[in-house]
């Protein structure tokens, strides 16, 4: 009788054996990292319709605040274009000698450290710029995977396109016989697409990249700035007349706050010295403040519009299943309350910004009250990319938030603004103006809950210094940084 094995039955038994001890041990496959799409906008204030302001017309901002978690109580680090943005991609705090004015550089406050798009470029992503992300579009230049993107139709933010408005700078070069910064008018209102602005030539060039990167199998971070709307306020015609000056709503306490110092105000030079036909001195007529607020109505509705054009591009690719959508505004702006245009301030309404993020699989159509900084979203984008998150950040991932909109990261958002720096809890602002040697020269407060308008100081008001004493405490200890000094 011949042994088993040599049975048919036996010879398959024995292969089948064989080829399941050949088999290798299945390797389990790593989760597709998330593509991030990352949006930055200039000036933008906190009015969009998703945050409940009626005047504005956002739709495709309303559409994303709708599909994601929007932050009510997000916080930008410095209320000025450069440093704000540098103390973000950072995500560091701001200090006496780093992310301090307009024209900061983030390779030369913080050259040490890789910022949020090289941390993610480092691991494996690529990392592509178009408009303005930093102030210098040369800032941080190994951050990026390609030649960072700007329109060639001139410096982004003041780019005019009518005859005449060329003619008034020209003028006004003329008349102060030197080359002006702008002097141009403050606003432009012209019959042309949207690729005739920068910010539409940015679209533009993002759309091609996500269909570009609709045939790769590496994840994108995909960082796309828009100037508008930042000074001048110029836009398509049809944006424009989406708004009515008639209609249009000026600020309710267009005043001094009663008790305010003479430190929290400004001259708003940014709009004086810089553009035509408004006063040196003293506030602008109704008239003019109207036509100032239909521009910057214009000129957020035009980008709303482009952003729009991005998020259906990602759509129709079948790409937003597998892309976190950040949107945020660097800082944000006055449009008259307390006298004040432009931005250069502590008070709410220029350091609470727009933060919107929308993320696959989790919940969607939520407003949170909880308290965020800006430094907070590199180290929420690491987690949720599921990346090492760097140790000498600052901000607090703000993951349980978008998990739970009640859940609450921090108690309190740390703002400075030259030798201003405040502390903003769930119900006040509190400010310290400082002297060159540091020492406390002036101080506001407000509570937030019951006078969300700022319109009186209670600072120096009877019963209130044990709360000041303890804000200051706490102000002193927020403001700390992991890497205080990182250029001595």
């Amino acid at each position: 009788m011949k042994p088993y094995f040599f049975t048919p039955i036996g010879i398959l038994l024995l292969l089948a054996g064989l080829n399941l001890s050949c088999k290798q041990p299945t390797k389990e496959k790593e989760p597709q990292k998330p593509n991030i799409l990352f949006i930055a906008v200039d000036d933008l204030r906190l009015q969009a319709g998703i945050y409940g302001q009626e005047q504005m017309k956002t739709p495709n901002l309303d559409k994303l605040g709708s599909e994601g978690t929007v932050f009510t109580r997000a916080y930008c680090s410095v209320p000025v274009c450069g440093a704000s943005r540098a103390s973000l991609l950072s995500g560091m705090r701001p200090t006496s000698n780093r992310f301090t004015h307009y024209a900061t550089r983030k390779d030369k406050d913080f050259p040490d450290y890789p910022s949020l798009p090289k941390h993610f470029k480092n691991h494996g992503y690529t990392s592509i710029c178009n408009g303005k992300i930093y102030h210098h579009v040369e800032d941080d230049s190994i951050a990026w995977s390609e030649t960072p993107y700007l329109p060639q139709t001139g410096i982004g933010w003041q780019n005019y396109i009518s005859d005449a408005s060329k003619e008034i700078i020209e003028q006004n070069k003329i008349a102060e016989n030197k080359a002006a910064l702008v002097k141009g008018p403050a606003w432009e209102c012209v019959d042309v697409e949207d690729n005739a602005y920068p910010d539409g030539l940015i679209a533009e060039k993002s759309i091609k990249d996500l269909q570009r990167f609709s045939k790769s199998k590496e994840p994108f971070f995909l960082a796309v700035g828009f100037w508008k709307p930042h000074l001048p306020f110029n836009a398509p015609k049809k944006y424009w007349d989406l708004y009515n000056d008639e209609e249009i709503k000026l600020a309710t306490n267009p005043y001094k706050p009663v008790d305010a110092p003479g430190e929290a105000m400004h001259y708003w030079a940014e709009l004086r010295m810089m553009y035509d036909k408004i006063p040196r001195n003293g506030t602008v007529s109704d008239s003019l403040a109207k036509k100032l607020v239909h521009g910057y109505y214009a000129c957020v509705s035009y980008t709303d519009t482009q952003i729009g054009k991005i998020l259906n591009e990602l759509e129709r690719l079948g790409m937003a299943e597998n892309t976190v959508v950040v949107l945020w505004g660097d800082h944000g702006w006055h449009l008259g309350e307390h006298t004040l245009w432009c931005k250069h301030s502590n008070f709410h309404r220029v350091t609470n910004s727009p933060l919107i993020v929308r993320t696959p699989g989790m919940k969607q159509g939520i407003k949170t009250e909880a308290i965020t900084e800006f430094i907070d979203i590199y180290p929420s984008l690491c987690e949720l990319a599921n990346l090492p998150v760097p140790q000498h950040l600052d901000g607090t991932s703000f993951i349980p938030v978008l998990n739970d909109p009640n859940e609450h990261v921090k108690e309190a958002a740390f703002v400075k603004y030259q030798g201003a720096e405040s502390i903003i809890t769930q119900t006040h602002n509190y400010t310290e103006f400082l002297d060159k040697q540091g020492n406390v020269k002036a101080t506001m407060l407000y509570n937030i809950e019951e006078d969300p308008d700022e319109n009186k100081n209670i600072s120096l008001k009877k019963g209130n210094q044990k709360l000041v004493d303890e804000l200051s405490r706490r102000l002193s200890r927020i403001k700390q940084s992991k890497i205080p000094n990182a250029n001595p």
